[in-house]
């Protein structure tokens, strides 16, 4: 078995198209179809089946699928760890980060890496709480940023970066928008601006007004920053946001006030696969953020 015949095998299994998987691999489609052809001798099993001009798995093929994903993703990995031991500065880490942490912290995190170690380069990938999770798990990125950091996650290490708290929202017209601060229950008859069900800063705004005793009514839905501060200016309704988000300035026809009670805060930090031995280019940007915000709590 070649490893050549399991790079073919996993781009035709993927693409279900052996000329389209020929293309990608810039080889010959007969060239696939013999590698895929021998491999199959070599099992004595059909690991395809033809379904019109498509191909699709066999229930066994599926099984080698699986295995063969888990094996090529541990030589792939392999390979990364030497050419890294040979040249710890040069590399590409797998980043996952989540919207409300894209405008300030992962550029600034990233530009101060950058100017010590200009050869790393990086690959980034945004997405919800969860996603974020899972592709640590799988190995499908190396780092992620999250607020707040899981806890008592056996398959996660996490370390928390800093604690921030969550601001109110309101719309510059709103009864309330010159106190200096507010009680949540100020805002029970509000309409509020949210993320979907299933989001992060859902939860936490759902959680925070649950501890005072009521449900937010929730009126709108925003998938990004942009959108939910967006509806807030429009005046559509009030939102709970991290102090992170209002970094640069706060939205025009707005204004954020801090909550006096209940304290609202999360945490954000930086997690990694509990048992993976991280490539040296990883290691090293795991090691210089955590020492990056340790002097800038320090600073502050």
């Amino acid at each position: 078995m070649e490893l050549r015949q399991l790079r073919y095998f996993m781009e035709v299994a993927e693409r279900e198209h052996v000329s389209e998987a020929a293309i990608n691999l810039h080889v010959a489609q007969s060239a696939v179809s013999r590698q895929i052809t021998n491999l199959e001798g070599e099992l004595e099993v059909s690991l395809f089946q033809r379904e019109g001009r498509n191909i699709k798995l066999t229930q066994i093929g599926k099984t080698f699928y699986t295995h063969t994903k888990i094996a090529m993703k541990a030589i792939d990995n392999a390979k990364k760890q030497i050419d890294e031991y040979l040249d710890p500065e040069r590399g590409t880490i797998k980043i996952g980060f989540p919207t409300s942490l894209s405008n300030h912290l992962l550029p600034s995190v990233i530009s101060a890496f950058k100017d010590e170690y200009p050869n790393v380069a990086f690959h980034l990938r945004q997405g919800s709480y969860k996603f974020l999770i899972d592709s640590v798990k799988k190995d499908e990125i190396d780092v992620a940023f999250l607020g707040p950091v899981p806890k008592d996650d056996p398959e996660i290490e996490s370390h928390i970066l800093f604690t921030e708290n969550i601001l109110a929202l309101l719309p510059l017209n709103h009864p309330l928008a010159k106190r200096e601060n507010l009680y949540l229950t100020d805002l029970k008859n509000d309409e509020f601006v949210s993320f979907p069900k299933g989001y992060i800063l859902e939860k936490i705004i759902v959680d925070a007004c649950k501890q005072v005793g009521f449900a937010p009514k929730i009126s709108s839905e925003g998938e990004d920053l942009d959108a939910i501060k967006g509806l807030v200016s429009a005046g559509i309704g009030v939102t709970l946001l991290p102090e992170s988000t209002f970094h640069e300035s706060t939205p025009r026809m707005t204004v954020k006030i801090p909550i006096k009670i209940p304290e609202v805060r999360r945490t954000v930090g930086v997690i990694k696969q509990k048992e993976k031995n991280l490539a040296p280019s990883e290691a090293i940007f795991y090691a210089f953020v955590k020492k990056f915000f340790s002097r800038l709590q320090g600073f502050q």
